[in-house]
């Protein structure tokens, strides 16, 4: 029963994390929400509700915990500013130089960048596996931005420099905050880390400083929908069914974001999608399964824990 409950939070979360792209896609183009604004108020909101379910239903003690070590503390600040910040601010700006379609999948090479990074730094041999992975999101980022042509890109460029961003900081992201999850629930780092980036970035734009005038009730349900659904609930989800589903399985469940993303896309906002775009997708997603069910001890956590 606790293996079933976990497989639908993660499945659930996944499908609200790629929903919720395509949302936030729909307020940059159809109520001209500012992606400095949006990044800013999700940040803040979510990282304040994920902190009071730890406070609710967990160790208490722990959110004001992390911040009595020094070093602990700036370790926390950082992974805030640069991967918390960094994913959901270059994630966000991608989608809004293109679409929550190609800025998910191009987040999602994140997993490629992360096997460079640790052979450059000789904590992990190149396999077999690496080569498959590495081929198959080449293949897919040269069909997915190209739509099979060469002379011209058919995504804009800013989308793709961002995109590719979002996957440097996710990738930076995952491999940050492995110590600080060693010893720390990651409901208090995530929360914290949210809460650091939000205000951040609230120097820039503060989330006071909209003009809600032009929202609908739709664009308040769009909005409440991409901040507490695909923010807030779709990480506690993930991070609940890590309590009943190993993370293999997790990981694995959790690679229908991209595709929820790509479909909700192309059939609700009608973002056309040429037939090397599918191929290149489909090789992509096609990496993050192949990823997820041959884990092992060449993995970024297994070489970051060793080190």
């Amino acid at each position: 029963m606790n293996r079933n409950k976990g497989m639908v939070l993660v499945i659930i979360g996944a499908v609200f994390w790629g929903i919720g792209g395509t949302v936030a896609q729909k307020l940059f183009q159809h109520y001209g929400v500012d992606v400095n604004w949006l990044v800013t108020t999700r940040l803040l909101i979510a990282g304040v509700l994920l902190l009071a379910v730890q406070f609710v239903g967990k160790e208490r003690s722990q959110i004001l915990g992390v911040w009595k070590n020094r070093r602990t503390a700036i370790h926390l600040i950082i992974f805030g500013l640069v991967g918390m910040l960094g994913v959901q601010y270059t994630y966000m700006a991608s989608i809004k130089h293109g679409n929550a379609a190609v800025a998910t999948l191009l987040q999602y090479l994140a997993p490629v960048m992360i096997i460079i990074y640790l052979i450059f730094r000789k904590q992990s041999v190149l396999a077999r596996k690496d080569l498959y992975t590495v081929s198959l999101a080449l293949i897919g980022c040269f069909l997915l931005l190209t739509n099979g042509s060469i002379s011209q890109f058919s995504v804009p460029s800013l989308a793709i420099i961002w995109g590719v961003l979002s996957g440097v900081a996710l990738a930076f992201y995952t491999l940050y905050a492995i110590p600080l999850l060693k010893h720390f629930d990651s409901l208090v780092i995530v929360g914290w880390a949210m809460i650091i980036g939000g205000f951040a970035l609230s120097f820039i734009h503060p989330p006071w400083q909209i003009n809600l005038n032009s929202f609908t009730i739709e664009g308040y349900f769009y909005l409440v929908f991409v901040i507490i659904f695909g923010t807030m609930i779709a990480f506690w989800f993930y991070i609940e069914s890590l309590q009943s589903l190993a993370p293999k399985e997790s990981s694995l469940l959790g690679s229908i974001e991209p595709l929820a993303a790509v479909l909700t896309t192309v059939f609700w906002l009608k973002v056309p999608f040429g037939v090397f775009q599918w191929i290149g997708a489909l090789c992509i997603l096609i990496m993050i399964v192949y990823l997820a069910l041959n884990k092992d001890k060449n993995s970024a956590e297994q070489a970051l824990s060793n080190s």
